[in-house]
C-alpha cells in the first residue's frame, strides 16, 4: 500500500511532479492544469489507500443529493460557495441542494429557463430528443449535469484540478458523468461535432484571449447549429470592464458566424452556423481564419489547439445536428459518419447485437453477487463502436467510453449514438481521482499495451486506483493475458469474488479468448 498521503493521487495531474521534474509550465494559459505524466521510473509501484473511515458510497439515485463526508473529507467548497448552495455539510454527510453560481435556486429551474429561451416544445431542453450530448465547462460539483439526466440529456461535466480541487471528485462520488480537464493549450480529447450544447455558468474562462482560441475549440466540438449557453457577468453587467470583455467576445463570435438566438437576464445563448456559406462571405483577411484542409478536426490526443475555424467538408451532413435521429433512436441507428471510419451499417448492427449478447452473459455470471443499484459509474476501457455501453441502456448506469489513441476515430460514432467518452493512452494514468468507478470493462486492452511494450503491472495498479472498493473488473482477453493477471489477483486484493470462463465464440472474438471477472475487497 502507498502512504496515506497519496490517497487522492492523480499521477498525470500531480502538480508536485511538475516542480520535481523542474518543468516550467505557462501559468497564464493553464498549462499547469494539463496532463504531465511521470516517467516509468517515477511511477508508484503501490496501491492507493482509501481515506480513514472510508465507506461504500451511497447508491444512486440517493447519491445525487448526498455523499459520505469520510470518502471526500474536504469541506472548503461548502464554506466558499455557501451563498450559492453548491453543497452543505450535514453531520457525517455532505448534501447537494442543486445550486450553482448562476442558479442559486436550483439547476432544475435554470434548465427549464434555458428551454424557454430557446422556445423548445413543453419547455423541455431535450427538444424532442434532438439535444442529447452537452459539454458543461467549469462545471463545479456538476449539479447542472445531474439535473439534466432526468431530461434524457447526458453532459460531459468538465473542470480542472484547480483551487476548487475536489469538485470532480464530488461529482463522480455522486454518480454524475464528469471528468478532469481544462481549456488550456491542448484540444479536449473529444472528436469534432460531438455536442449539441456547450454550457458555461461563470466558468471563469477568458473566452476572447489568444485570438479566441478557446471559443474556437468549442466551435470544433459543436455540431452544426449547436448552441453555446453563457451565464456570466460579462453578459449582463454594465461596468466598464465587463462591457469591454462582452464587446470583444461579441465581435469575435460574429466573425466566427455565430449568432445570438436569445438573451435573458444573466444568460445569452449563441448558435453555430449550419454551413460554410457565412464563412465564405467574410472579407478577405478576416480573423479568425479557416483551418487548412490538412488539419484533422477529430485528432485530439495531445494535439495543440489552433486559432482557426473548422469548416464543414463537402461530405458533412448540413442538417442541424448532423442528420442524426432524435434520442433514443440514434443509439441503435447506423450514424452517417460510419463511412468515414470504413464501417458498414451491417457491421455496426452486428457489433450492437454481439455486445448485447455478451453483456447478458456477463450479468449471468455476476448476478449472484451484484446488489441492487451497486453499480453506477462504468468505464469501457476499449469502447470500439460503443456496443457495450449501448447494451446497458435500460440499466441505471452511465458509461465512460474510452477509445485508444490508435482507434480514436470510433469515438465520433459513440457521440453520434448519444453516448459520451474520451480518447486515452492506457500506457499512462487516466485523468480521474482514485475510487471513482464501480465497474471497469477491459476488452483486449492488455493485449494492445503488451504489443506496444507497456507494463501490464502498471495498468493493473492504475485500474485498482480508479476502481471503488467492492467494485468489479471484467477482463476479456487472450488466455496468456488472463493467466498472467491471475498471478496478481491476491496482491491487488481483487479476490473478493472471482469467475473465469471461456466465452462463446462470435464475430468479434479473438483466438482463445477468456473472461475474468474479479471483485475488489473493501
Amino acid at each position: 500500500m502507498c502512504d496515506m498521503k497519496y490517497s487522492e493521487l492523480i499521477p498525470c495531474l500531480d502538480r508536485g511532479l511538475i516542480y520535481q521534474l523542474k518543468l516550467k509550465p505557462n501559468l497564464t494559459v493553464m498549462e499547469h492544469y494539463e496532463r504531465h505524466c511521470p516517467p516509468p521510473e517515477r511511477r508508484y509501484n503501490c496501491l492507493i489507500p482509501p481515506p480513514k473511515g472510508y465507506k461504500i458510497p451511497i447508491r444512486w439515485p440517493a447519491s445525487r443529493d448526498e455523499v459520505w463526508k469520510a470518502n471526500i473529507p474536504h469541506t472548503h467548497l461548502a464554506e466558499e460557495k455557501s451563498d450559492q448552495h453548491w453543497m452543505v455539510v450535514h453531520g457525517e454527510k455532505i448534501k447537494f441542494p442543486g445550486g450553482g453560481t448562476h442558479f442559486h435556486y436550483g439547476a432544475d429551474k435554470y434548465i427549464v429557463g434555458l428551454a424557454q429561451m430557446l422556445k423548445f416544445p413543453g419547455d423541455k431542453l431535450h427538444n424532442c430528443g434532438h439535444i442529447r450530448n452537452v459539454l458543461d465547462v467549469g462545471c463545479g460539483v456538476a449539479s447542472f449535469g445531474a439535473y439534466l439526466l432526468h431530461h434524457d440529456i447526458i453532459a460531459m461535466s468538465l473542470a480542472p484540478n484547480d483551487v476548487h480541487e475536489n469538485q470532480i471528485q464530488f461529482a463522480l462520488e455522486r454518480g454524475i458523468p464528469s471528468t478532469l480537464g481544462v481549456l488550456g493549450t491542448k484540444r479536449l480529447p473529444y472528436p469534432s461535432r460531438s455536442f449539441e450544447l456547450a454550457h458555461c455558468s461563470r466558468c471563469r474562462i477568458d473566452w476572447h484571449q489568444r485570438d479566441g482560441i478557446l471559443l474556437l475549440e468549442l466551435d470544433r466540438l459543436l455540431r452544426p447549429g449547436g448552441y453555446f449557453s453563457y451565464s456570466s457577468p460579462e453578459a449582463y453587467e454594465q461596468d466598464t470592464e465587463n462591457r469591454k470583455i462582452w464587446n470583444a467576445m461579441y465581435s469575435l463570435l460574429k466573425r466566427m458566424c455565430w449568432r445570438v438566438v436569445s438573451k435573458r437576464g444573466q444568460t445569452v445563448i449563441w448558435s453555430k452556423p449550419l454551413s460554410n456559406s457565412c464563412y465564405l462571405k467574410r472579407d478577405a483577411g478576416t480573423l479568425p481564419p479557416l483551418c487548412s484542409s490538412s488539419d484533422d478536426p477529430d485528432a485530439s490526443w495531445n494535439v495543440s489547439m489552433k486559432a482557426c475555424i473548422t469548416p464543414y467538408s463537402a461530405r458533412i451532413h448540413k442538417e442541424r445536428w448532423s442528420g442524426l435521429l432524435p434520442w433514443p433512436k440514434r443509439l441503435t441507428a447506423a450514424p452517417p459518419r460510419l463511412e468515414e471510419i470504413g464501417v458498414s451499417s451491417e457491421e455496426f448492427h452486428e457489433d450492437t447485437k454481439i455486445w448485447h449478447f455478451r453483456v447478458i452473459e456477463y450479468w449471468k455470471q455476476m448476478k449472484s453477487v451484484i446488489l441492487k443499484n451497486s453499480i453506477r459509474n462504468v468505464m469501457d476501457m476499449n469502447s470500439n463502436l460503443g456496443g457495450f455501453a449501448a447494451a446497458l441502456k435500460d440499466t441505471d448506469v452511465w458509461v465512460m467510453n474510452v477509445a485508444s489513441v490508435k482507434m480514436s476515430a470510433g469515438l465520433k460514432i459513440i457521440y453520434d449514438r448519444g453516448l459520451i467518452g474520451t480518447v486515452h493512452d492506457w500506457c499512462e494514468a487516466f485523468s480521474t481521482y482514485p475510487r471513482t468507478y464501480d465497474l471497469l470493462h477491459a476488452w483486449a486492452v492488455f493485449s494492445e499495451i503488451e504489443e506496444r511494450g507497456c507494463s501490464p503491472e502498471d495498468l493493473l495498479i492504475e485500474m485498482d486506483r480508479i476502481l471503488r472498493p467492492d467494485g468489479f473488473v471484467i477482463i476479456r482477453d487472450k488466455q496468456s493475458v488472463i493467466n498472467y493477471i491471475q498471478k496478481f489477483i491476491t496482491a491487488l486484493r481483487w479476490d473478493g469474488w472471482l469467475s473465469e470462463v471461456e466465452p462463446r465464440t462470435d464475430a468479434l472474438s479473438g483466438s482463445e479468448e477468456r473472461v475474468l471477472i474479479a471483485r475488489k475487497k473493501l
